[in-house]
């Protein structure tokens, strides 16, 4: 069974130099029938205009991963970590038992577009971390990419949660097929494009909720770039 959730039907957020767009209830935007998905909890794409971010702010008990879709994104925390996130790269970071830290756009001429996304943890309090890696266009192209996974395996990145994502990009007669344990539940999120996933089409900014599915097809994409979630199959409150 596949639920859309149009991208027109998100939250948004507007201000001088951000504007959001919230998949799930975020902020000031609250929808009871959107409180997340399994231990999926935010999506929110950000676009930041030039030399502008978000100041030091914290964070505990979450899995935060961002995912840059154009121009860069200046992360410092107070691990001591500081990292340019670009184009391509996932970082992901256990906020733990917490920690502060601050994003802004590199650049002092371009936007940074992006999607910030929070996962509740398997455990609290645990030591903060963070990781960083890059995934070009090329391990995406055609194929869904592990980006991350519980045990890092394939090179992807280590989260504290039973969750898989993989990244893909499909144009023209591309196409895979995502095999599924039984009873797992499955979130899509279109990065951009379209792409017709199980029969169905999804634009960008579309979401999805699969459950009861063993098997998910993914083809017919249009400049696709897609976001997929493996996930434990149970409902948050209100979702």
């Amino acid at each position: 069974m596949i639920e859309i959730h149009p991208a027109q039907r998100r939250g948004t957020a507007n201000f001088d130099w951000l504007f959001s767009r919230h998949t799930f209830s975020f902020g000031q935007y609250y929808d009871p029938q959107q409180n997340g998905f399994s231990d999926l909890r935010v999506i929110n794409e950000d676009i930041v205009q030039s030399g502008k971010g978000f100041g030091t702010h914290p964070h505990r008990d979450m899995e935060i991963f961002t995912y840059v879709i154009d121009g860069a994104l200046e992360h410092k925390d107070s691990m001591g970590t500081g990292s340019v996130i670009e184009t391509g790269d996932v970082q992901l970071m256990s906020a733990g038992s917490g920690i502060t830290h601050s994003e802004f756009n590199h650049s002092e001429q371009e936007l940074v577009h992006f999607l910030q996304i929070w996962l509740i943890p398997d455990q609290k309090g645990i030591q903060p971390s963070y990781q960083q890696s890059h995934f070009s266009a090329a391990e995406k192209q055609g194929q869904l990419r592990l980006v991350i996974s519980p045990d890092g395996r394939d090179g992807s990145l280590s989260i504290h949660q039973d969750v898989q994502v993989y990244a893909g990009c499909f144009d023209g007669d591309e196409q895979t097929q995502l095999v599924l344990a039984d009873k797992r539940y499955v979130f899509v999120h279109m990065v951009r494009g379209s792409l017709t996933v199980s029969g169905t089409v999804l634009n960008a900014g579309d979401g999805a909720r699969i459950r009861d599915e063993n098997l998910i097809s993914f083809g017919q994409g249009q400049n696709a770039e897609v976001l997929v979630f493996d996930l434990r199959p149970f409902e948050l409150a209100g979702a």
